[in-house]
C-alpha cells in the first residue's frame, strides 16, 4: 500500500475492538520507530511511556475524561512528554551538539527568548515526533488515536517520571468497525485540495 492510501484511511479510532491485542513485536517496531523521530537541530526534548500494563492504564484512563474507555479497549497507550527543566536539557541534550547549531542557532534563536520561549520550543519537538509516529502505526496496520484531553498533573504522578512533563497521549490497537467515525461508515472530512495547499 502506498503511502496515499495509508494517509486515506488512517483515522483517529473512537473505539477499539478490546479483544484485538497489538502484539509485543509490533510495540517493539513502534519503540525503535519512535526514537527515531526528527526535531529541531536534533534536540530530542522528550521521552516516551509505552503503558501495555493494565493496572497502570486503567490509572491513567480514569484521568483521561472522554478518552477514558478507548483507552482501556486499546492494546497499548502511549504517553508524549517533554523535558521540564532547561539546564538538565542544555547539559544532556544541547552540550553535545555541534558548536554552530548551538551559538549559531540555538543560543541566539531559541534561549535569548527566555525559559517560557524555550520550554515551548521544546514541546514543539514533542509534538513533531507525533504525526511521524501516527503515520508509523497506519503503515503497520494499526490504528491510532492522539488524544490532548488528559489530566496532565495526574499522568506525571502515576508514571512518577521526575524530570518529565506529560503533554499528550496516544492509543494504539484495532478499530472496532461499529466505530461511527470509521472510514467504511462516515467519509473522511477534510477541506478542498485547493483551500488549504497553495502552489507558486
Amino acid at each position: 500500500m502506498d503511502f496515499l492510501e495509508i494517509a486515506k484511511r488512517r483515522y483517529a479510532t473512537k473505539k477499539y475492538n478490546a479483544a484485538k491485542k497489538i502484539s509485543a513485536e509490533q510495540i517493539e517496531e513502534l519503540k525503535q520507530i519512535i526514537r527515531l523521530s526528527p526535531s529541531s537541530i536534533n534536540s530530542q526534548p522528550w521521552r516516551f511511556t509505552f503503558v501495555t500494563n493494565e493496572t497502570v492504564k486503567k490509572e491513567l484512563a480514569s484521568e483521561s475524561y472522554m478518552n477514558e474507555q478507548a483507552i482501556n479497549d486499546a492494546g497499548l497507550l502511549v504517553v508524549f512528554s517533554v523535558m521540564d527543566n532547561i539546564e538538565h536539557f542544555e547539559k544532556r541534550n544541547i552540550a553535545i551538539l555541534p558548536e554552530g547549531w548551538i551559538t549559531g542557532f540555538y543560543e541566539p534563536m531559541i534561549k535569548a527568548n527566555g525559559d517560557a520561549a524555550t520550554q515551548s520550543w521544546m514541546e514543539h519537538q514533542v509534538y513533531l515526533s507525533l504525526g511521524y509516529f501516527l503515520s508509523a502505526c497506519a503503515s503497520m496496520g494499526l490504528d491510532s488515536t492522539p488524544m490532548e484531553g488528559i489530566n496532565r498533573t495526574a499522568y506525571k504522578e502515576i508514571l512518577q517520571q521526575d524530570g518529565y512533563a506529560p503533554l499528550f497521549a496516544v492509543t494504539v490497537g484495532y478499530a472496532d468497525v461499529s466505530d461511527l467515525t470509521h472510514p467504511s461508515v462516515s467519509k473522511k472530512s477534510r477541506f478542498d485540495l485547493e483551500e488549504v495547499v497553495k502552489s507558486v
